[in-house]
Parts: structure tokens; sequence; C-alpha cells
């Protein structure tokens, strides 16, 4: 409980901040409720599910998550990879998947994975997030014009090929009550600023169908018999070891999705709120909310960026609001849960329309296409292609797969080896020493290494120093520009050591970092005949003092 006990010491608890909290949880609490019911229907399950989704994840992540103005439930992120887990393992296997999915959460954050999920790379981000965007906007096809599409494979290309052959199944009524949704989502926001327009939206075209009963209109009844006036019993989801071997896959995936979706929401409400979150634990709450959601009749949730930018915006200070939005979602389904059965599908999908455009982040991702280097526009398509036409999880490992070699490969450019003029020239001496220095000799080469030595730089060094071995009888590595070393650069190092050994050349480092000096000698390299000076002073005395070979006519 973090979030909250270091509410409790900067005295966010205290009455004067509990107005504020108060009203945004309620706030939040209005903007989750059909947000978590249009996610829960996008992703197989029943609407009443991601209700409970967000009251169980809201209260836990709220309590034991790693910053305190966090909202969490259902997201869009989500929606692609639950949905083809729904369709292929049921409700009940979402549900396992989850669970799994928690307990690799609350590993990362107990292994101290924070840190690191946060360097995956832009392109990669925004790639994936477009692309979900763009499935979760063609997938709402269906409800918001009514079609009657044939059944298709799980995968967008099949599913996209049965939406546009049905397109003649067109259901007026249906398409124009969702047009009118999807102008109030457009208009409401400039109009009433202080209202949430998705509510609005929702009341309004429930409204709508209330009054005038359109025949051939989808609303929550027809589809699912309405919502329970009730919150679900604690059961455990059934539990077989050949489907949770299969489920292993999908799960890992919500879980890394889920990392990455809570911690870029706790980086965007510490920029609002001059706040600081704590990774590791943001990443152990949300783990708990996941295994404890499917236990209650819920699903995956993760950190919702718009609901926590929206808590903020209405002056949630603590943890207090996380838990009212939460409080709030309970007493709408004991009260109001009958109301619902005649809110139109049309209106869900109108409102995830919506959802999926701020998803897409349309001007980042042009802003990017256009003016990004060429390998990193190249990962941005490859990842946003892959999430569409393949499989989420192949485009977040081919992308991080990609990215990691192009660093791989920028970092090796970034390592020069080259001969230092600088020190042929005396210039590294200060004026007393220079006078003293021993005359320089045609036969000692001074090269500088600059950057970090490792497998993506050791053939630089190798192809660099392997034409010099005739001409030079002393050769002088500056190593101080060298912040580490890894065990490949190490083994180049010795090789290449070995090679001027047998060719009659004598090598000398200087000035290396304590830290490379200690690598270096628990790998025996400095121990096999190499010498180690502190300075550049010291390794050309010592060069001076080695015989000079006869020159040859």
């Amino acid at each position: 409980m973090i979030a909250l006990l270091e509410a409790k010491a900067a005295g966010l608890l205290a009455r004067a901040h509990l107005g504020n909290n108060l009203l945004a949880g309620v706030v939040v609490g209005i903007v989750a409720l059909p947000l978590a019911m249009a996610f829960a229907i996008a992703s197989g399950a029943r609407p009443e599910q991601g209700l409970y989704t967000a009251i169980v994840a809201g209260l836990i992540t709220a309590l034991f998550g790693g910053t305190r103005l966090q909202i969490s439930g259902p997201t869009g992120a989500f929606v692609a990879v639950l949905a083809v887990i729904t369709a292929q393992h049921g409700v009940a296997g979402l549900q396992v998947a989850t669970l799994m999915a928690g307990v690799i959460l609350l590993v990362f954050g107990l292994a101290r994975f924070g840190a690191v999920i946060k360097y995956i790379p832009e392109p990669v981000i925004v790639g994936f997030t477009a692309g979900i965007a763009v499935i979760i906007f063609v997938g709402q096809w269906q409800g918001f014009f009514g079609l009657q599409p044939a059944h298709s494979g799980p995968h967008f290309l099949e599913k996209f090929v049965a939406i546009i052959r049905s397109i003649p199944t067109l259901h007026l009524a249906t398409t124009g009550l969702g047009l009118f949704t999807l102008a109030i989502l457009l208009i409401g926001p400039r109009v009433l600023k202080s209202v949430p327009a998705p509510l609005i939206a929702m009341l309004a075209a429930t409204g709508l169908q209330a009054c005038f009963h359109f025949p051939g209109v989808a609303t929550i009844g027809s589809a699912f018999g309405g919502i329970p006036r009730a919150l679900p019993p604690f059961a455990l989801p059934s539990l077989d070891l050949g489907q949770m071997l299969t489920l292993v896959g999908p799960a890992f995936t919500i879980a890394l999705l889920g990392a990455i979706e809570s911690l870029l929401s706790a980086v965007v409400a510490d920029g609002m709120a001059g706040t600081r979150h704590d990774s590791n634990q943001e990443l152990i709450g949300q783990g708990i909310a996941n295994i404890v959601a499917p236990l209650f009749g819920g699903f995956a949730a993760t950190g919702a960026i718009a609901r926590t930018a929206t808590n903020i915006r209405n002056g949630a200070t603590s943890p207090v609001a996380g838990v009212v939005h939460s409080l709030f979602l309970v007493l709408v389904i004991v009260l109001l849960a009958p109301l619902a059965a005649t809110i139109p599908l049309c209106a869900l999908s109108a409102i995830l329309f919506v959802v999926a455009w701020n998803m897409s982040e349309l001007p980042h991702f042009l802003r990017l296409a256009r003016g990004a280097p060429r390998p990193d526009v190249a990962i941005l398509l490859l990842t946003f292609g892959l999430t569409v036409f393949v499989d989420l999880v192949v485009a977040v490992n081919v992308g991080v797969m990609l990215a990691a070699l192009l660093f791989v490969r920028r970092m090796a450019e970034s390592v020069n080896v080259e001969v230092d003029e600088g020190a042929a020239a005396g210039s590294t001496a200060s004026a007393s020493t220079a006078a003293t220095a021993p005359e320089e000799r045609s036969d000692v080469l001074v090269y500088l290494i600059d950057g970090p030595f490792f497998f993506g730089a050791a053939e630089k060094l190798e192809g660099t120093l392997a034409h010099i071995q005739r001409r030079a009888r002393v050769l002088i590595l500056r190593m101080g520009r060298v912040p580490f070393v890894d065990a490949t650069g190490i083994f180049a190092l010795e090789e290449m050591v070995h090679s001027f050994q047998r060719h009659g050349v004598t090598v000398l480092l200087c000035e290396l970092r304590a830290n490379v000096r200690l690598k270096l000698e628990r790998a025996e390299v400095i121990s096999s005949g190499v010498q180690v000076y502190d300075t550049l002073e010291q390794a050309r005395a010592a060069a001076a003092a080695l015989p000079q070979a006869p020159r040859h006519r």
C-alpha cells in the first residue's frame, strides 16, 4: 500500500483534500462506465464483466500500485489480444490467461523489471498502438452499421473481408443511431466541457432507443439479456494444465502489454501532477489486480491513460479517487443495472471509434514516419504491419529485436579506433614532461580506442590494427575512453595481442579505467605478457626502453 502510505505521509488524506478526490472519483467512474462495457463487448466478454474488471482493478491498483493517481481497468490496448483469446478459448480461457498474466506481472515487479520495460523504443510502442487502433476501428464496423457478416477466422484480413462482403446487410436505423452518437462524441467536448462526452452520447442514444424502439437495433438487453443487479461471487477459474500450457504465450502478451500501458500511464500522471511513481511497485499492483479480477468475473486490466488524465484534471491528489471510482461503479450495478438493457450496441461502437482514433495518435505516427531516421521508420511500419496483419506478440518481439540490433549497430559505428596524432605530437604531455620525453621512434604506434569495447566493435578493432603488424615494433593502446568491455571484446583483444606477439610486436595498454582493468585481469589478458601503465607518458617511456628493430634497406 505504498501509494496510500505516501499520500498519508504527505497529508493528502486530510479532510481538506477529501472533496476534490470524491469529485474526481465520481467523474472518472462516469467516464469508465461506458468504456468498461464497450471494451468488454469488444473483447468477447459480457458488458458487466467490464464493470467488474474496472471495480476490482481500480480498487486494488489504487491501494497497492506505485502511483497514487493511476486509474486501472479494461483498456483499448487489450482488445485485439483478448478478442483472439476469447474466440479460441472462451471467456473461461481468457480469465485463466489473465490470472497467469497477473502472476507474471507480479514476478516482473518483484524482480525489479520496471525500469527495463520503460526502455522499449518509441517506434515499437507507436507502431503497435496504431496497429491496435486499426483493429479496434475495423472490428466495430459490425456493431456500428448493424452488419451481419459471415463467420470468419480470427485473423484481421479474414474478418475484414467478411465485413466488406456484409456491407449490403447494413441496417439504416442502427447506422443512423450510431452516427448520432458519434456526432455527440465529437461535438460534446467543445460544448459541454464539464460533462464526459461518452456518458452524454450513451444516454442520448439510449433515450432515443427507449422512446422510439427502432426495430432491429441491437441493445445490451437483446444481445446479452441485460446486466445482473448484483456483484459476482468469488469463484476460481477452471485451471486445466493442458489449457494453461496453451495460454502461456497469450498470458505473456497480456503481461507485457499491461506493463507497458500501465507504466506509460504512470509517466503521463507524473508529468501532469508533478509526482514520481515507483515502476516496480506499479507492476506489483497491476499483477495483484490481474490475479484478483478473474476471481470476481473480470478479465485483464491495466492503467488507463485517458481515465488517469481525467482523474488528475478533476483535482485528484490521492488514491482515494481511485477507490471512489470503484465504489461508484458498484452503486451503478446495484441501483441502475436494469436501465442498461436498452443501451444500443452501436452507441458503444461509436465510443470505441473515438477511442481508436485517440489511440492511433495519427499526428505523432505521421511525424515519426516523416522525420525519424530511416531504420526507425522501417521499425515503425514493420511493427504496425505485423500488429494488424499477423499478431501483436510477433510485432512486439520483432520490433524490439530489430530496435536492439539497430542500437548495437549504431553503438558499433560510434566506436573509433584510430591513430592518436595528438599523442605522437606530444600534445598530451605537459610542457615539463615534453622536454624530458624520450625521442619519438617510428616503430612505436599509438592508437586511441574511443567508445565501449563490446561485441559490435570488436571487428572494427581487428580490422583497423591488422595492417600495422609489419611496420610496428611497439603498439600502445590508449583505453581511457573505453567505459566498459564485454566478453567478446575481451576475447578479441586477447586474440589481437597474441597475433601481434607472434609477429614480434609488443602491446602496451595505458589509461585503463578501474572496471575495465579489473575485467581484463580476471580474464588473464593482462597477465599474458601485456603490460599496463597508468599514463601515456609511462607507456612511451617503456616503449623507448625496448630495443629498436634494425631498419631494412
